[in-house]
Formats: structure tokens, C-alpha cells, sequence
């Protein structure tokens, strides 16, 4: 093992250790972690794969990812705490990435969130979209062209749903953003939005 190999593994576990510290949806509010944040800048530092939306890379890359941190949340999240005066509940957050087509310019992303509301049950959103990387091999421009909602397990019931809703976003309205991938490994993978906002993403 090199020494970089072993510096890695040691920050990898200080950031798993870290990140179980956190309640799971304090770790994707916003909220102020300097101390696991400099370790995924340190991490960044030492990142193994050079260029990672390279298309060589993909394998390690395209599947399902659960979101674990968020140093300023997410778009989900930041209007969560903002505009529901429930308490809603964040069950889960994920990204899933694939080629379906097998179009090396482009990666199709799903990004999704499941909410538990009190006295209504779940909800799951999400977000398909589509990222055309750069030729540098980090960065990618990341657009949406439908969102969907579902009501899900209605009053705690398994099974008891309403149909998904799916709302298209119209061609001329569709919003480009940048989105770099920082670090990627076999079952880490760390994404930076264009105002710097730290993601990481566990298998």
C-alpha cells in the first residue's frame, strides 16, 4: 500500500465517522461542518481517478448513489426547512446515474428524495435530467426536463399510494447548471455545484 493509498483510506474512515456522527438529515441541511469539510478537501487532493466523467470511467461511476452530506443542502432540503412549518421528515436522498442509450456525450441523471409528512404518509419527488460533460473530464452541464411527485405509503400504509405526477419541463424553460465531480472511487464520490456547495455520495 502507498503512502497516498494509505493517507486516503485514513480520511475516508475520518469521513464516515464524521458523517455517522450527524443525524442523517442534519448532515444534508444546511448547516456548518468545517471539520468534514476540510477533509473532503483534503480528499479532493488525492482524488484516483484524474478525470472522472471520461467515458473510461463510467463503470465506476453510473449507478445509484445515496447522498450523505450536503455542506449547504440541497434544493430539497434548503426549501424543506425553509417553507414547511411541519416537521417534515427527510427519509432519503439519492442520485442515479446511467446510459441507457449508450451515448458517450451524455449521462442521465435521477435525482430523488422521499419526505414523510405527519399525518399524510410519504413522498417521493424527483428529477430527471441529463449531463453533458466536458471534455476536461470533471465538470458537466447538468439540465432538467421533468419532475415527478408521488404521494407513497399514504398514512403509514404499505401499498396504500396515489398515482405518480409527472410535470415536463418545456424546452425554452429548461435552466443549465455546472456540476463537477471532484472524486470518485469504488464507493465515494464527492460533486461541487457551481456556488461550491459540497455533496458526498456513498454506494
Amino acid at each position: 500500500m502507498t503512502p497516498v493509498h494509505h493517507r486516503r483510506l485514513q480520511l475516508k474512515n475520518q469521513l464516515f465517522q464524521q458523517i455517522d456522527q450527524l443525524e442523517p438529515e442534519e448532515a444534508i441541511l444546511p448547516a456548518e461542518h468545517p471539520a468534514i469539510d476540510q477533509i473532503i478537501c483534503e480528499l479532493e487532493t488525492l482524488n484516483p481517478i484524474d478525470q472522472p466523467l471520461r467515458p473510461e470511467h463510467w463503470p465506476m461511476l453510473l449507478g445509484s448513489w445515496a447522498l450523505v452530506y450536503a455542506s449547504r443542502g440541497t434544493v430539497v432540503t434548503r426549501r424543506v426547512n425553509r417553507q414547511f412549518p411541519l416537521p417534515v421528515g427527510i427519509r432519503r436522498v439519492w442520485q442515479r446515474l446511467n446510459n441507457p442509450e449508450g451515448n458517450s456525450a451524455e449521462i442521465a441523471t435521477e435525482n430523488g428524495a422521499v419526505l414523510s409528512i405527519p399525518f399524510f404518509g410519504e413522498l417521493t419527488t424527483t428529477a430527471q435530467g441529463i449531463w453533458k460533460p466536458y471534455e476536461e473530464g470533471e465538470s458537466a452541464r447538468v439540465s432538467f426536463g421533468a419532475f415527478t411527485v408521488q404521494a407513497t405509503r399514504l398514512l403509514g400504509i404499505a401499498g396504500l399510494n396515489l398515482p405518480q405526477i409527472t410535470v415536463p419541463v418545456l424546452e425554452f424553460l429548461r435552466q443549465e447548471a455546472l456540476w463537477i465531480t471532484s472524486y470518485l472511487d469504488e464507493d465515494l464520490r464527492f460533486g461541487r455545484g457551481a456556488t461550491g456547495n459540497l455533496f458526498v455520495f456513498r454506494r
